[in-house]
């Protein structure tokens, strides 16, 4: 890696801020302006540091943030010491978040929403609302079939192999199956507004996952204006 690379590398994981939440729901709220916007809820925070990963230990900086709280009969024996050589109470979500200087936090710090301002973009990361089994059509966006002139085939795959020299189905082929409970990323999103005596986040547009899911909102990656 060149230098100018690191340094870049280094700007990059200095700016980078990160948070957990739960998704609310949506809502519509006006911006300065006057126009309507919509936006997802989020209640973000606060979490808590609960362990430091070194370059000389781990070989890489970054924090493990929990979120949300959860009775001590409720996570393994594992996990228990975890938490109690941290010092902190059981969270039900852990993330690891990179960072240029991890000894710039310290073990039970607690990080709330104020670490963004309106109008940064971010990163929102989830899992998506799961529907079951579906066809092509709906999981993949296929065509269907003509639905007359005798046509016996309207909602189907259609073929399947390439040619009796291959003979075989191709690995990757878009086919019937489960649609959706994937993890999604989000990118470039704004934030309207920062609610910070309620630890509220409010998003512009959609955000992966139901209502209750819990989301992983960092700093964008990309650089740019947000989209209006």
């Amino acid at each position: 890696m060149t230098r100018g690379s690191a340094n870049g590398l280094n700007r990059r994981l200095l700016a980078v801020k990160g948070i957990l939440g739960r998704k609310i729901g949506m809502t519509q709220v006006f911006d300065a302006h006057g126009r309507l916007l919509p936006v997802t809820v989020v209640e973000a925070g606060p979490c808590v540091v609960v362990q430091k990963k070194t370059l000389p230990t781990d070989g890489y900086e970054a924090l493990q943030v929990g979120f949300g709280s959860v009775k001590a009969n409720r996570v393994n024996r594992p996990l228990g010491g975890h938490f109690k050589k941290a010092g902190v109470t059981p969270r039900r979500l852990l993330r690891e978040f990179r960072v240029s200087d991890a000894g710039a936090y310290h073990v039970g710090q607690e990080i709330r929403v104020d670490v963004f301002q309106p109008g940064e973009l971010v990163d929102v990361t989830g899992t998506s609302r799961g529907k079951g089994y579906a066809g092509v059509i709906k999981r993949h966006n296929q065509r269907r079939g003509p639905m007359s002139h005798g046509s016996k085939y309207h909602r189907g795959v259609g073929t399947l192999g390439a040619a009796t020299h291959v003979s075989r189905v191709f690995k990757g082929k878009k086919m019937p199956g489960r649609m959706g409970g994937e993890r999604v990323t989000v990118q470039g999103l704004e934030l309207v507004r920062v609610d910070t005596e309620r630890n509220l986040l409010l998003i512009k547009g959609a955000v992966p996952g139901p209502r209750g899911a819990f989301l992983t909102i960092r700093s964008s990656t990309k650089a740019g204006s947000p989209t209006r």
